[in-house]
């Protein structure tokens, strides 16, 4: 495949570690504290699985043996994702030459149909820093039943595997601690060890800061939304609404928000705080739109969450009473659903324009749910905000003028370079993975802390996976699953946010961050998410 001469450039820049990951022979682990964790959850677990929060340390050097070692993409794309391998790689090179590492295709899928390749330095150097998971792909098969973790049990049984690491989400890093428990059940000796990959931001813990991607996609999503704003502020003609990807979280949304300062961000758990209504959204929305046409401004940038429509008070009743007559298999027509509704919920589904009625009732998640991220909210609000303003023009209360664009930013920053701060951060995390494999630390996500330091003196840790689980109605059923970690509306950088939304509002305060190549090599404050520096940073 030809390469452009950025790529080549980039597979070339090397990264800085960790000073902990230089020696790996001398790495060891201390128990800090015990973590709590849902007792029944805990009652799942027969093996005594630690629930310590482990650090690394330097410690007596020992001689490495040769480790073989799999791995393997699970879910969406996320920026980093190759330099995780590459810093996986790289470690077991280090440390013993003779070990091997093997990549599975499509992720799970490959591991339980066996579709693996011995992964070469030839085949790492060519994927340093660069986006995407062409190396191996990925899929969202989950391993979820006795049959198919057997089947993974046998492949890595058949590849004499040490090690298994799994880089995914809260669903994939779920699926992994299940996958741990079957295998110590049946005694086998492949440790599983999980990566936290999400470009959503929602797969956090207060030992865990953040996912990788998060950073790069904000960044990718930023620099759009900065072009959006200065295209209106040029024309001064279109009213921009841009649903930001993020699933459940708004954790994008306020990010790219503190980067560029639109007039209005819509935050999904502040929403569900305050129990606003859609008509409240809509006249909150139509309210802006007047006011700014009264200094003569008919253009605006309005950001978003993907997972709002679910938080939306009277919608998350519909969704969640449509999702409980799927989930009993009957009815299985959307007439049939209807009819067995509420009163309220068929009032609030009859008032939805029909293209989102029809939404709501398209193809079903892998747990059988309405898939919020297909319902196209930004046409939505667009839409309900355009008839508002109609309205008042009838009544004598708007006079000026509003046309609108509405855009979805979402697999645009999925497979994106990674920015310095995610290349740099999954190189460590993967040579992190390494050394928990080396220390047989089972069911465990590799965390790395202290991001805020210098490189140099970030630390890294072993979190216990039963400690990120919770009991949860999933089809259903309860089931142990990682919960997802929404927007505190509590923590400095909402409140920074929310501080100064207000005058967002009116005044033109666009930010345009441009290209992330540009800035992250010569500002020291660009290197982290804009949420984590006000968070740990930066006094508030």
């Amino acid at each position: 495949m030809t390469r452009s001469l950025l790529e080549m450039q980039r597979t070339r820049t090397p990264v800085e570690i960790p000073s902990i990951l230089e020696n790996l022979s001398v790495v060891t682990f201390l128990k800090e504290k015990e973590l709590p964790c849902d007792p029944k959850v805990r009652s799942l677990f027969s093996h005594s699985t630690s629930l310590h929060l482990l650090q690394a340390q330097k410690g007596e050097e020992k001689a490495l043996i040769p480790l073989r070692i799999g791995v393997l993409f699970s879910g969406g794309p996320a920026p980093g994702g190759h330099n995780v391998i590459a810093g996986l790689f790289d470690a077991l090179q280090q440390s013993t030459p003779e070990g091997a590492l093997f990549g599975f295709f499509r992720g799970p899928e490959g591991l339980l149909q066996e579709k693996y390749c011995p992964i070469s330095a030839q085949s790492v150097d060519a994927i340093r820093n660069t986006g995407g998971f062409t190396l191996l792909g990925s899929s969202r098969t989950k391993i979820e039943t006795h049959a198919q973790m057997q089947l993974a049990m046998n492949t890595c049984n058949k590849l004499r595997l040490d090690g298994l690491v799994v880089i995914g989400g809260d669903d994939s890093n779920t699926n992994a601690a299940m996958l741990g428990k079957f295998f110590l059940d049946k005694n086998c000796p492949t440790c599983i060890v999980g990566v936290p990959k999400t470009i959503d931001g929602d797969l956090t813990h207060a030992h865990l800061p953040l996912s990788f991607g998060f950073d790069t996609a904000c960044r990718v999503y930023a620099e759009m939304i900065g072009n959006l704003c200065m295209d209106a502020a040029s024309t001064c003609t279109y009213t921009h609404f841009v649903k930001l990807m993020g699933r459940s979280a708004s954790h994008i949304a306020l990010e790219c928000a503190l980067t560029t300062h639109p007039n209005y961000t819509l935050i999904a758990e502040e929403i569900a705080l305050k129990k606003q209504t859609l008509r409240n959204i809509v006249n909150d929305i139509a309210d802006l739109v007047m006011q700014r046409s009264a200094l003569h401004k008919n253009y605006g940038v309005i950001l978003i969450p993907e997972g709002l429509i679910e938080f939306i008070p009277e919608i998350s009743l519909l969704i969640k009473e449509i999702n409980g007559l799927l989930g009993q298999g009957e009815p299985t027509s959307s007439f049939e659903i209807i009819a067995k509704l509420s009163s309220s919920s068929r009032k609030c589904l009859e008032s939805l324009p029909e293209s989102v009625q029809k939404q709501l009732f398209l193809r079903r998640d892998p747990h059988g749910n309405v898939q919020v991220s297909l319902i196209e909210t930004e046409k939505l609000l667009a839409e309900l905000v355009s008839q508002e303003l109609d309205r008042r023009k009838e009544q004598g209360t708007f006079s000026g003028t509003f046309h609108y664009r509405t855009h979805f930013f979402g697999y645009e920053g999925r497979s994106s370079f990674p920015s310095l701060f995610d290349s740099t951060y999954c190189y460590a995390l993967g040579m992190g993975a390494y050394t928990l494999i080396k220390e047989n630390l089972t069911n465990h996500l590799v965390a790395i802390d202290s991001l805020a330091l210098p490189i140099y003196e970030w630390s890294v840790q072993a979190l216990p996976l039963l400690s990120l689980l919770h009991m949860e109605e999933r089809e259903g059923q309860q089931k142990a699953v990682i919960r997802k970690t929404l927007v505190d509306c509590s923590k400095k950088a909402f409140l920074h946010f929310a501080r100064d939304r207000d005058s967002w509002r009116l005044e033109d305060d666009y930010q345009s961050p441009g290209p992330m190549q540009f800035p992250e090599y010569f500002d020291p404050f660009f290197f982290l998410p804009q949420s984590y520096l006000n968070e740990h940073v930066r006094n508030f």
